[in-house]
Order: C-alpha cells, then structure tokens, then sequence
C-alpha cells in the first residue's frame, strides 16, 4: 500500500492536506509521481469558497474529483509528473494528467499524455489553460486580418491572445483594468489598452474578465454585426448587462464558449483528447513562461488557496497568473 497527500476543500474558504492510501497500479495503469500542479485560479477559486450553482455540480466535476460540491471535495486538474510504474513505454516518463493537488496517484493509462520534447514540466501545467484557449479560438473562428480584443489578461486571456497572435496579420489586444499587465501583454507580443482606452469596431471580442463591466465592454466595443465570445464563468454570481441602447440596432451577438464539450464544427473530427494534445505541443513556446509567475511548496497550499481566493493579485509586485505547487520535495 501506497501513501500520498492530497489537498481537500473542507467547506467554503477552508482547505486542508492529507494522506490519503493508494493501490498498487494494476495492468494498464500508471503510478504517476506529481512534479508541479498548477492552480486555475477563476475555477478553483469558485470551488474553494462553495460557489458552484446545484444545477452545474455534475458537469462541474474533474474527471478525477473525489467527493461533492460544495464539500468537501478533492478538486483540480492541472498535474505534471513522472511515471513511476506502468507500461514500459510510459516508465520515466513526464506526463499531464487532468488530476487533482496530490502528490502521487494510480489513474489508467490512457488518462495520461507524454508531454512532447521541448516543454518543460513546470510549463506543461499550463496545457489546460492553453487546451481551453484552443476552444474559445474554435468557437470564435477568427480569419486572417481580423482586428481582435480579449477582455480580461488572466491566465486564459493570455493563452487566448498568445495563440491569437500567431494568426497572420491579426491585431490583438489585450484589455485589462490592471495596467501592470501591460509587461505581460508586451512579453506575448499584443497590445494592451486600459478599459477606458479600448479600441472600438472589433471583429471579434472575447470575454474572459469574469465580470459584468468586461462583457459590457465588449459589447461597446464589437464591431456592428460582430461578435462577443463569452468565456467567463461566473459560478453563481448574477450578470448585469444593457441589452438595451443599440445592442438590437448593431445586431450584436453573444455566444458562450465553454471547454467541457467540443465545439461543434469540429466534434466530428477532434476529441478532447486531441484537443489536450494539441495544446501540449503549442506550450512548445517559451512565450507561455510568462504566465507563470508565482510557485510554492505544497505545504502552503492552503494557505496560498486561501489567498488567491480573496483576490491576492500580486506576488513580489508581479501579477498572479498561473500559480503553480511544487511537490517534487514531498515526504
């Protein structure tokens, strides 16, 4: 028998470790040794302080999740480590795997993917980010030349524009309330603007603020016919919006992007398994480092759980966009 320790959400805003046992991996199953996980901070946050909706526990479960909302409930799914045990092909191997904070675990075979050459292990937490930007770009089909705005410069509002940067000739930029994120944007290669100086007559905007000011914006700065992507999710919190002034005379259009599903235009060719895949070979980009701006040890995670749930912005001065935990000095 095995031993791992494992971060649980005990009830709103309260989040312990413990050790939990594991089976010895049987045949086509994997013993993976967690190096790195990385929290999704809009998601987990909502998690962490019990503000999932009842109407979305089931489609809000980690493939992996142990318990149920609102607690307690071991929750999470971005883990990068090393294959300790399992099929030859796999053994010393780094892996991804759509897995909660925990410090080792026995999940079948096919549940990992090899992280490709040339991605480091602590960048590859990011594949789930990255994966979901892959899916507002696939909803949003954006063309050649188009003129572009993402609302919101979190960790899903970077990836978005990073991945959108690399479409010739488009104009991206990156909105954001916070003007530190300016570096950020700059690191990415787009632009950034204030709300207050948002360029107007966009192609396409995508909403990834998490709030009702950022889809306002984007309605007010959409192009006439255009289009806003809304890939916010705003757990059980109401979102006013006008729909009112010329949102029917600019025949506007609102459309949700969410990653649990694959886009229609292309469910009949991708999974999301292919998806998670193609978003492991796009961190091939060093560019993705820069989302990577805060780490600590695993013994502080609920602690740092705590804080980004109460909105801690910063650390050392640097924005927090992904925060990743390093378990690899677990014992």
């Amino acid at each position: 028998m095995l031993e791992a320790t494992a971060f649980w959400i005990d009830g709103p805003g309260v989040g312990a470790l413990r050790t939990q046992s594991l089976d010895a991996p049987g045949d086509g199953e994997v013993l993976v040794r967690t190096l790195h996980t990385g929290v999704s901070r809009g998601t987990e946050s909502s998690v962490f302080l019990g503000r999932v909706p009842e109407s979305e526990y089931q489609r809000m479960r980690a493939p992996f999740q142990e318990g149920d909302f609102p607690a307690p409930v071991k929750y999470g799914y971005l883990n990068v480590g090393v294959v300790e045990r399992g099929p030859d092909a796999l053994v010393g191997r780094t892996v991804f795997t759509l897995f909660p904070h925990q410090s080792a675990f026995v999940v079948p075979a096919d549940a990992v993917l090899r992280v490709p050459d040339g991605v480091p292990a602590r960048r590859a937490v990011l594949a789930g980010a990255v994966e979901t930007a892959v899916n507002v770009l696939w909803d949003a089909a954006p063309l050649i030349g188009d003129r572009i705005s993402v609302v919101g410069a979190g960790m899903i509002g970077c990836c978005v524009a990073r991945l959108l940067n690399g479409i010739p000739q488009t104009e991206v930029t990156l909105v954001d309330v916070d003007p530190a994120k300016r570096q950020i944007a700059e690191r990415l290669g787009v632009r950034f603007a204030a709300p207050d100086a948002a360029p107007l007559d966009r192609d396409i905007v995508i909403d990834v603020s998490g709030s009702a000011s950022g889809l306002q914006l984007a309605l007010e700065t959409v192009a006439t016919e255009g289009e806003v992507i809304e890939a916010s999710w705003f757990g059980d919190a109401p979102v006013p919006v006008t729909l009112g002034a010329d949102f029917h005379s600019r025949r506007l259009t609102i459309r949700s992007s969410q990653v649990g599903m694959v886009p229609q235009r292309r469910r009949g060719t991708r999974t999301t398994k292919d998806r998670l895949a193609l978003a492991l070979r796009l961190l091939r980009d060093p560019a993705f480092d820069t989302l990577l701006s805060a780490r600590s040890s695993w013994r502080e995670l609920p602690d740092v759980m705590a804080a980004l749930a109460r909105g801690a912005a910063t650390a050392d001065g640097v924005p927090v966009l992904c925060h990743t935990i390093d378990w690899e000095d677990e014992a």
